[in-house]
């Protein structure tokens, strides 16, 4: 029986399960399919000691369930930053990590043989100068290293110290501070606050999305392509179906819904020269691909489409190219001058009309009607009538109204119709 490790070496199964605690926490043992239940344990292990204070357990008759309890309102930073902190490494790798660092902090710039052969002088260590070399250029990628070349050699110095520029720029901590609590890549942030050793004591977020951290390794690989300006092929995990299927097109934008934080990105597929929406968070693995050469005009095509797009969707299921909807509202004109205010301001360059004594007709034109379903329902008692190209949305609101009809009057519905 292998040994029970709480670092890891793939991230994508451990960012499965975390979000899986965080957002559909109230499961048994049993009820998380896909994955043997040694797996479960092991998972549910490292979710315990990463975020220990954010545990919680209760009980389903006999079975025990796990889940994460995170106030958003109250904490200074994202606790599940530390899931990204877990990866697994070698002792040699650890090893190299520090003589590396030590050395160069006594000695200066040095070549890759230089190093090696000081790790063998100082530390009585022997690497391979190949290796050494390797994990130079990898700290230079990362910023921990300068890397210049001098003639024929490669010179690798150590980076000043992230204080320094501090202490140069004061009010540069505040910035980082707010950013490694709101921003995409915020890890990113809190890195640099662990590693100059100061907390944030100003910011706090009353609503905060932490769980779409967890995407951020999926969401750098899609920005790099679009600075690239270049294909992508995604693999996407059904949401429903829980299937797995390939998608290939240009990355153009990525939206983010204020009401729950998800992220979508905007996908050209130019085979059928349309753009969808793509759920990141549905995304397991993204491999960039080569240039678009028309990047730039299908950009500025996405931004005049974008003015009709009631959310992320572009299209509708019968292929029309704008779904009409019309809504009439009751709104008292002196008590209620609020709900058209509110109307002009949510409706989205929608034409709002007075057709009678506090009754109002609100009009727009969009892609998929579907997706105003909620926003509609918000309207609820104030909706006289809704009338819509795509009868799907009509049928949506009618049983919607019918269900909370039951929900109040029970058996006797029919009484009161």
């Amino acid at each position: 029986m292998s040994e029970f490790k709480e670092l890891i070496k793939s991230f994508s199964k451990s960012r499965e399960y975390v979000r899986d605690f965080f957002v559909y926490g109230f499961k048994t043992r049993d009820e998380f399919g896909g994955w043997s239940g040694r797996t479960y344990d092991n998972e549910r292990r490292r979710l315990e000691s990463w975020l220990s204070g954010y545990v919680r357990q209760d009980y389903s008759g006999k079975a025990k369930n796990i889940y994460l309890s995170i106030d958003s309102n109250l904490l200074d930073t994202n606790p599940l930053y530390r899931v990204w902190k877990a990866k697994s490494f070698t002792d040699n790798d650890i090893m190299l990590h520090f003589y590396i660092l030590d050395y160069l902090q006594r000695f200066s710039e040095s070549t890759a043989d230089e190093i090696t052969d000081g790790i063998l002088a100082e530390y009585d260590v022997m690497f391979d100068s190949q290796i050494v070399r390797r994990k130079c250029n990898q700290y230079a990628k990362d910023g921990i290293l300068s890397k210049e070349k001098s003639g024929k050699e490669v010179l690798y110095a150590l980076n000043p110290p992230f204080r320094e520029l501090l202490s140069a720029y004061p009010n540069l901590s505040n910035a980082i501070k707010f950013y490694q609590l709101s921003s995409p890549l915020g890890i990113v942030g809190n890195t640099m606050m662990e590693n100059a050793s100061f907390k944030n004591d100003i910011f706090r977020i009353k609503h905060n999305f932490f769980v779409h951290t967890l995407e951020d390794e999926i969401l750098l690989a899609i920005l790099q392509a679009m600075n690239e300006e270049k294909t992508v092929l995604l693999k996407v995990k059904s949401t429903k179906t829980e299937n797995f299927l390939e998608a290939e097109g240009v990355p153009l934008k990525v939206f983010v819904s204020t009401r729950t934080g998800r992220r979508f990105l905007c996908l050209y597929r130019p085979k059928t020269k349309r753009f969808t929406a793509v759920r990141l968070d549905a995304v397991k693995n993204v491999e960039i691909k080569d240039a678009y050469p028309d990047y730039k005009d299908i950009r500025e095509n996405l931004e005049k489409n974008k003015t009709l797009a009631w959310g992320v969707s572009f299209q509708n299921s019968n292929h029309r190219h704008l779904e009409h909807v019309k809504l009439t509202l009751h709104i008292n004109e002196h008590s209620e001058a609020f709900i058209l205010k509110r109307l002009e301001r949510e409706g989205k360059g929608g034409t709002i009309r007075r057709i009678a004594p506090d009754t109002f007709c609100y009009e727009t034109d969009v892609f998929d009607a579907n997706e105003m379903v909620p926003w509609i329902r918000t309207f609820i008692g104030r909706v006289t009538a809704i009338e819509s190209d795509n009868q799907k949305l009509n049928q949506l609101f009618q049983r919607d109204f019918e269900e909370m009809y039951r929900m109040y009057f029970g058996e006797c519905a029919e009484d009161y119709k």
